[in-house]
């Protein structure tokens, strides 16, 4: 009887130690990985890559009707120019999330179709507030399995009469190796 009660600590003691050693070792390597690229957002002309598809009735904003809701198939590029090349797609929504400021919610999977990280692909869902410009991550899958981080966005183009725009991004992802 006495030996027992000598194990049972043991026995404990060594689960917790074996647990220990099979968390550290199946925990992946975090790396960083930087990405620099343009969105485009076209909601004009006849083959537009962001469409509206609600509005709010009655509703206004600083930048349109507050309440709008656009699903988007937006093309990535290396460059800022429509004839660069294609690196991948940004799909998903934003909408118009402010009665009194320039503001956006956006849900999007940014994937890539070229490049080293064809096939791999970032989400965010996070507020655009269009001064501050800044996006967080929240997932990714590929070589961007279990991602989180950051997307600094700016300006580079925007038509005031068509609403289209062009959009730098340079995003900082830390994701399983």
């Amino acid at each position: 009887m006495a030996s027992r009660g000598r194990v049972a600590p043991f026995l404990v003691i060594l689960a917790f130690l074996v647990a220990q050693c099979f968390h550290q070792s199946t925990e992946a390597k975090k790396v960083t990985t930087n990405l620099h690229f343009f969105f485009h957002d076209t909601i004009s002309g006849p083959d537009p890559s962001a469409v509206l598809v609600a509005s709010a009735v009655g509703r206004t904003g600083p930048a349109g009707a507050f309440g709008n809701l656009f699903v988007v198939d937006d093309l990535l590029t290396e460059a800022p120019e429509a004839d660069s090349p294609v690196v991948g797609y940004a799909r998903g929504f934003y909408m118009s999330a402010s009665r009194r400021s320039v503001m956006f919610v956006m849900g999007l999977d940014y994937g890539f179709t070229a490049g080293p990280f064809n096939g791999s692909s970032f989400s965010v869902f996070s507020q655009n507030p269009i001064l501050e410009r800044e996006l967080a991550v929240v997932g990714g899958r590929g070589k961007f399995r279990m991602a989180q981080g950051f997307a600094f966005l700016r300006t580079h183009t925007f038509n005031v009469t068509s609403g289209d725009a062009v959009v730098e991004y340079n995003v900082t992802l830390f994701h399983d190796e």
